[in-house]
């Protein structure tokens, strides 16, 4: 029986250059997918990813095996930029003010990013769920303080919230000072 031929094994020169390679790859890809998604939204594809990151689409199957893993992780990572923004309305002691500047920031990182805004106007429950967690919160607070109808529920607020989401983006606008005017109307509609 013949012995099997393997390659000889990388030297310790070779991996860390891959590793390397493999890194920037992977950086490339990500930064691709965010362009890619916040433009395209959902309808984003990998070959858009692969082509924007001047990689082929092989390359991004193997840091994410299915579309939707690069979808979760570009999600998660602007719900992370989103977490940021809003950290000061989320510090206001004033809960208003608290429930106001939340709702407008919100509305405004929405404006520019085609994907969060899908995925939260879908009320997708594992990205939805926490953010909409907290404005119930921000609204509780704001409602204690009888500056939000008595009679308002998650509901109503998914509802206007949402269906304003749904239908900027059925209507692709994309301007930040209409999404603003968008969350001004519905802090409005929740007001006593």
């Amino acid at each position: 029986m013949t012995p099997v031929q393997t390659s000889p094994r990388p030297t310790g020169q070779d991996t860390p250059l891959k590793r390397a390679d493999a890194r920037r790859n992977h950086e490339r890809i990500f930064a691709a997918a965010l362009e890619i998604f916040e433009e395209f939204g959902l309808q984003g594809t990998v070959p858009q990813v692969a082509e924007r990151a001047d990689v082929g689409k092989a390359t991004v199957y193997r840091s994410y095996p299915a579309k939707e893993d690069l979808v979760d992780a570009v999600v998660r990572h602007r719900l992370a930029e989103l977490d940021r923004v809003t950290e000061p309305a989320l510090a206001e002691a004033d809960p208003a003010r608290a429930f106001e500047a939340y709702v407008r920031l919100l509305f405004e990182t929405l404006a520019g990013d085609r994907l969060l805004s899908e995925v939260l106007a879908e009320g997708r429950s594992a990205y939805a769920g926490p953010l909409l967690d907290r404005l119930l919160g921000l609204m509780a607070q704001a409602k204690a303080a009888g500056l939000v109808r008595a009679d308002v529920t998650l509901l109503d607020l998914r509802v206007v919230l949402c269906g304003m989401t749904l239908q900027l983006l059925a209507l692709a606008e994309r301007d930040p000072a209409l999404w603003r005017r968008y969350g001004d109307m519905t802090l409005r509609a929740l007001r006593p």
